[in-house]
């Protein structure tokens, strides 16, 4: 049963948002986390590890949430249910892709969507921003280390533009910020 679960559940998620996997947030925050699968706290784990490994954000949430719950196969059948509706999808507008890339609605429609998506992704990134600097429980605590953490990290991706005049390869940046989130978090705290 928790397979079917497992599979419908990301099947509805990748058929109802546009965007990609950050559009995906909200509706796995909302799902996953009614269903009990995983706290937010896992979820913003999820989060994080999903972004430090290869691949597509939500197959990674997907397979780490399956993982959770039904093991190997849970991660198959979730990752299955979350890309299933994209594959249809792109088999059904490659049959069509001459007549959809020129009407006028179609156009329309994905400029709409652009906009949503765009609204989507700053909910989420303005939530995690609030979730991890911010605690309210009694009393509202601000987190002061992941605040000058996360301007430290902005500084050198901006200095080392400007100083080298190219961009910081993400996969050394992802590695800097694992370092620097260690060596504060683990040593200091």
């Amino acid at each position: 049963m928790i397979l079917f679960e497992l599979f419908y559940t990301f099947f509805k998620i990748g058929i109802l948002t546009f965007g990609g996997g950050y559009a995906m947030i909200p509706m796995i925050k909302d799902e996953a986390i009614a269903k009990g699968w995983i706290s937010e706290e896992m979820l913003l784990n999820f989060l994080a590890v999903s972004e430090s490994t290869p691949g597509s954000f939500a197959i990674n949430i997907s397979t780490f949430i399956g993982n959770s719950q039904a093991g190997v196969l849970g991660a198959i059948v979730a990752t299955l249910g979350v890309v299933t509706p994209s594959f249809i999808i792109i088999i059904i507008v490659f049959q069509f892709y001459k007549r959809f890339i020129t009407n006028k609605y179609v156009i329309g429609v994905m400029s709409g969507l652009r906009a949503v998506v765009v609204g989507l992704i700053f909910s989420v990134a303005i939530d995690l921003i609030y979730k991890e600097f911010i605690t309210v429980n009694e009393n509202i605590s601000i987190n002061y280390i992941s605040i000058i953490l996360f301007f430290i990290l902005l500084s050198i991706k901006f200095l080392y533009g400007k100083i080298f005049k190219h961009k910081l390869n993400p996969i050394v940046f992802i590695i800097l910020a694992a370092v620097i989130g260690i060596f504060t978090y683990g040593v200091i705290l």
